[in-house]
């Protein structure tokens, strides 16, 4: 739009929706300080408590591109409040429950509500801003991402020192209802002048397959990968992706437009995107397991020591000064994914080696190459997707892009746990059952005497090994990344096909 037409109260908005997103990726971190005292307070099972985490990331990423095609019919504008309700609602069951199942069903409703939140934060987003001042405005909604996942396990520490468990879901209330009182008042309407008629199978199919896939991931490192109930759940959630897929192509108005893939630009954002996750993600992960069983340090002191990461991001992306850079150096977003991941994949390999070291300052350097790898890649990656896609179908890109970022964050804690326990079992002094490979404190309970530091060795080489193979990921996701964006650079421009146009937003 020309600057002219800009709404005056755009970064107002801004500042809105990253408080509703703010929320919800709070939630994916804050409750892993609070699995032990909750544990102890409602009497769960191992099992249990990991469904009270996996509830929530379930039903999130199960939903999100059922959402942002909703959102794209029905308007972004009424799914983001309705995302909002849902998920004061299920904040405030969490915090009231009483057993460990009616707190898993809260939390898969706050999942249900923050599928909705995710899938049209960034579709309004890229409709408030003009093209010149997009990037900045993603700059900013991705470091407020990033601060969620900071804040977190900090937030979660402090409230526990002084309430219940159960205040970690009541803090969302105040949150959830400013959101709900200035989305309504200020965030303008937008939608697809095409929705009446929902591809309702469509929504139905893409949400059975992705709960089935991310059920095996999930389920996959405690039950076997190979066990009847995660082959069988992965093995239906592939079949309904393959009959979405299918039912996509044959009708006129699908919910995910399978055209987008044959933009190199998406294909290259999106497979860089899904390795960024699984290699951050799992990364991630396991150098919180570092940071308390090898170095020692409580839940709380741990989360305090990764926050650097998000607070480097932060400062690059909410200063605006990591787009400023990115301009003054020239990075094309090809290169600046490139240069992005490629950061990344360095942290990640500091990360690893020093921490075997037990150097915390060497792991403060990687969470600081980290940080501003992040900062140059995020925003571009998700930039590029959606210049990509028609502005009318921005809830199925924004949905898409949660989906991708969910799925590789759950295949990388899946994934590189797994290759923690194999190294971890592989390694173990001789004489130890196959299930104290589990976690460290388990070795070390059933270890015999003099044993103890061969098994602290152990995991440590193994979570060096398990921690090299994310930053491997991130590094190939940034070359095929950059390959893919550079393809669609060197092609002549395709002639724009004929659709219509969502109405200009307007003034005031």
């Amino acid at each position: 739009m020309p600057q002219t037409d800009r709404r005056p109260d755009r970064w107002v908005i801004l500042i809105v929706i990253c408080l509703a997103q703010l929320v919800v990726v709070l939630d994916n971190t804050i409750l892993n300080v609070a699995i032990p005292s909750l544990t102890r307070e409602l009497g769960a099972t191992t099992a249990q408590a990991q469904w009270v985490v996996g509830s929530y990331s379930l039903a999130q990423a199960g939903l999100l591109i059922a959402a942002g095609g909703l959102a794209d019919r029905y308007g972004r504008k009424k799914v983001q409040l309705l995302g909002l309700a849902v998920f004061g609602v299920g904040s405030l069951g969490a915090a009231l429950a009483g057993s460990p199942g009616q707190l898993i069903a809260a939390r898969a409703g706050m999942g249900v509500g923050g599928s909705l939140l995710l899938a049209t934060s960034l579709a309004i987003v890229v409709r408030v801003f003009d093209a010149d001042e997009q990037p900045r405005a993603i700059a900013a909604w991705s470091a407020i991402a990033s601060l969620g996942i900071a804040l977190g396990p900090v937030l979660g520490g402090l409230l526990l020192d002084h309430f219940w468990w159960g205040s970690v879901f009541l803090v969302n209330l105040p949150v959830a209802a400013c959101a709900l009182f200035a989305v309504a008042r200020l965030v303008p309407e937008s939608k697809d002048p095409r929705g009446a008629r929902p591809d309702l199978l469509g929504a139905v199919l893409s949400t059975a397959g992705l709960v089935g896939v991310v059920y095996a991931v999930i389920q996959g490192p405690g039950y076997g990968w190979t066990s009847a109930g995660t082959l069988l759940a992965g093995g239906l959630g592939l079949l309904f992706l393959l009959l979405f897929l299918l039912w996509e192509r044959r009708i006129e108005h699908p919910l995910l437009d399978l055209s987008f893939f044959r933009d190199a630009r998406f294909r290259g954002a999106i497979s860089g995107g899904v390795l960024v996750s699984f290699g951050t993600g799992g990364s991630l992960f396991l150098l919180t397991e570092h940071l308390q069983f090898v170095l020692g340090y409580g839940p709380l002191a741990a989360g305090l020591r990764t926050a650097p990461m998000a607070l480097t991001i932060i400062a690059l992306n909410l200063t605006g000064a990591g787009v400023r850079l990115t301009a003054k150096l020239g990075l094309k977003p090809p290169a600046a994914i490139a240069a992005g991941l490629t950061l990344l994949a360095a942290g990640l390999a500091a990360i690893a080696l020093f921490g075997h070291q037990g150097s915390y300052p060497g792991v403060l350097l990687g969470l600081v190459l980290l940080g501003a790898g992040a900062a140059f890649a995020q925003p571009a990656m998700a930039g590029t997707i959606m210049s990509a896609i028609p502005p009318e179908k921005a809830g199925v890109g924004s949905g898409l892009l949660g989906t991708m970022g969910e799925l590789g964050n759950s295949l990388g804690v899946a994934v590189l746990g797994a290759v923690l326990t194999a190294g971890f079992a592989a390694a173990l002094p001789a004489g130890l059952p196959h299930t104290a490979a589990r976690s460290l404190p388990d070795a070390l309970a059933a270890a015999a005497p003099g044993t103890a530091g061969q098994v602290h060795s152990a995991f440590a080489d193994s979570l060096t090994s398990s921690q090299l193979i994310g930053s491997a990921a991130v590094l190939l996701g940034g070359l095929l990344a950059a390959w893919l964006l550079n393809r669609a650079a060197a092609q002549p421009a395709a002639p724009a096909a004929a659709r219509p146009t969502e109405p200009a937003t307007p003034v005031g």
